[in-house]
């Protein structure tokens, strides 16, 4: 049994320091906006329901990406594997160039940006937006997805503050 330390007021440095100890899956989640394709790197998806197929995730408003992602109708969620890390750090990087050359990726017949190395895509309608503090959660409908690698994808989740590979060695049962 645990015995608790003691209890702490919720301030905002406590709260991300609790967060750090909770892993979580790497998304891409692209659009295309008015002045070309956008994307960030996310940590926040996660499954609502699976009949009908709804995921949901936040958005910082002070991303650079943020604008276009919460206006649009229609956006593709992209389920990253520790093969693509350097897709996660590349969508991560503030002002990087992130539908240059670095990045395969090809425009769906609806416009979103596909990036063509995720292991899964994702493509969501957008239900419902919700404003919290600095943040937009976006509840979203899964309309199409594609799978464009094997189901033994090694996963790709970040942990306090760096990314990590899941494998067999993490297994406990």
């Amino acid at each position: 049994m645990t015995i608790p330390t003691g209890h702490a007021a919720p301030t905002a440095e406590l709260f991300k320091d609790a967060f750090r100890t909770h892993p979580a899956g790497i998304a891409v989640i692209t659009a295309q906006g008015p002045d070309g394709p956008v994307g960030l790197t996310a940590s926040s998806v996660s499954s609502v329901s699976a009949e009908p197929p709804v995921l949901a995730f936040s958005v910082s408003t002070a991303s650079s990406s943020a604008a276009v992602l919460v206006a649009a109708e229609t956006l593709v969620v992209h389920l990253l594997g520790a093969e693509q890390l350097d897709i996660a750090r590349l969508f991560a990087t503030r002002g990087a160039d992130r539908f240059g050359g670095a990045v395969q990726w090809q425009p769906l017949p609806t416009c979103e940006p596909l990036l063509t190395d995720a292991p899964w895509a994702l493509r969501c309608r957008i239900l419902h937006r919700l404003p919290i503090g600095g943040s937009m959660i976006l509840a979203a409908e899964v309309v199409t997805i594609e799978q464009a690698r094997s189901d033994d994808a090694t996963p790709l989740v970040y942990h306090n503050r760096s990314y990590h590979r899941l494998g067999d060695q993490s297994m406990l049962g």
